[in-house]
């Protein structure tokens, strides 16, 4: 008893000394994220005004114009506005919907189901679904080349949505005649442990279930994307019916009004037509394939990966850090004609010590760059690997940067231009969009959680039982 009282009397003196300091740091970290969130949505409306204002002096390559305008305004300018505005007047709390990345509210959350994720994937499997891939560069890109050459892709990954702020953990299809455009789907994700449904009913996973018939632009982004078909009262009785069908031991409740019929818009702008009838499947008495050997939440492992927007910030750093070498290698290899670009035409004695100053000049600037560019692979270095104060000073230097162009610009200083500054203005925004996202900065800050969980398990080994 002495023992365990010692025990919690030295974890409430340690506790005040510890956590506000953490709770400071992460207010500030929130803080910072949302300032440079905002100079990004900004940098790109800047940027998307550039592009229009330079487009004119393009004779024949106005056409390419307004491919990159529209390049930049559907995946740039307005997924920014709309996480702006969307943070203002969507709840923060479950409403039936689930939310796209950009805020927007998406699908309905029309199926509920009790049981292990061993359950649910067995179940699934059993009724003909097949697990969608996760959404990289390379599936990307290949469900754009199978769309367009109507070829089958029947792992095709689905675009995230979001419900209890995270994405969806487990996706599931059924492709039609062999074309990606046209398809069965649904998304799952766990629910918070303990968690209950609006009147008390238990769930342990929700689904958004949802039929593609085409592909076709946003309504509200512009970006391409899968139109679903409005009555999605049909695909949620189809996967219901596709379960019960597969395995004797599926039992079926459903909630009726669970919300009001409704006629919506999905984030892509579809129409959505509900009765607002809730379907609970409970797979709880069917024997799974195979149990996992560790409980370890789905949540957890899908929160390890790597998000794109990680990946293609720190391309787009290693790119500016790339053209960095290209210039030094260049200046070495030229250096005589480099100094001599640099040299002041002057008479008499003060040509030698015009000359020295000069070399000496251009060494040091030489030394600072090759300094700045190993700082730069270390910070790409440190972002891939999870670093939050590496993404945050990257950020910062990106927002300087960006800054002092547009005080340059507005004053009446040097013109940007596209064309002169592609490695410089452009680069810096996109650095901007791609960090300072939501998925960037909740995935750093969970690898930064996990070195501390590690930390403190091997302080807490290391101490005498």
């Amino acid at each position: 008893m002495s023992v365990g009282g010692a025990a919690q009397g030295d974890t409430a003196v340690r506790e005040p000394r510890k956590r506000p300091a953490r709770n400071i740091r992460w207010r500030l970290a929130s803080a910072l994220d949302y300032l440079y969130f905002l100079i990004a949505a900004l940098a790109a409306i800047w940027l998307a005004w550039l592009l229009a204002v330079e487009s004119f002096s393009w004779g024949w390559w106005l056409i390419l114009f307004f491919v990159l305008f529209w390049a930049l305004l559907a995946y740039l300018v307005l997924p920014r506005l709309h996480s702006i505005l969307t943070r203002i007047y969507v709840p923060n709390y479950f409403i039936g919907r689930a939310r796209t990345s950009d805020g927007l509210l998406g699908d309905p959350i029309n199926l509920a189901v009790l049981g292990s994720q061993a359950q649910l994937e067995t179940a699934m499997a059993e009724a003909g679904w097949t697990r969608a891939d996760a959404v990289t560069a390379r599936t990307s890109w290949r469900i754009v080349t199978a769309t367009l050459l109507r070829r089958s892709y029947d792992e095709a990954p689905v675009s995230p949505l979001l419900l209890f702020g995270r994405q969806q953990d487990l996706a599931y299809q059924q492709e039609v005649l062999g074309n990606p455009a046209k398809r069965h789907h649904v998304r799952f994700w766990k629910c918070p442990e303990d968690w209950r449904l609006p009147g008390g009913e238990p769930a342990e996973w929700l689904g958004a279930a949802t039929f593609d018939r085409r592909v076709g632009f946003s309504l509200f982004t512009l970006q391409i994307t899968h139109k679903i078909d409005a009555n999605t009262d049909i695909e949620r009785d189809h996967v219901v019916r596709s379960i019960e069908h597969a395995d004797a031991g599926v039992w079926l409740s459903v909630i009726r009004d669970f919300s009001t019929g409704y006629h919506a818009r999905n984030g892509g702008g579809d129409s959505i037509i509900t009765d607002g009838d809730l379907p609970v499947v409970d797979l709880r008495g069917i024997r799974s394939r195979a149990e996992f050997e560790d409980e370890t939440d789905v949540v957890e492992a899908a929160a390890d990966k790597r998000p794109v927007s990680i990946a293609l910030g720190a391309a787009l750093l290693a790119l500016r850090a790339v053209a960095g070498v290209v210039f030094v290698v260049i200046t070495a290899t030229h250096w005589t004609d480099y100094v001599r670009s640099l040299t002041i035409d002057v008479e008499g004695a003060q040509q030698d010590l015009v000359k020295n100053v000069v070399l000496s000049v251009a060494v040091f600037a030489l030394v600072v760059t090759v300094v700045g560019l190993l700082v730069q692979f270390a910070l790409i270095t440190l972002i891939f690997r999870g670093s939050n104060w590496a993404r945050i000073l990257s950020m910062t230097l990106s927002a300087i940067a960006v800054i002092a162009a547009a005080v340059d610009f507005f004053n009446g200083g040097p013109q940007v231009s596209l064309r002169a500054n592609l490695l410089g203005l452009p680069l810096d925004i996109l650095v901007l969009f791609a960090l300072s996202s939501e998925r960037s900065s909740a995935w750093t800050r969970r690898i930064r959680y996990l070195h501390i969980e590690r930390r403190s398990e091997k302080r807490a080994s290391r101490q005498p039982a």
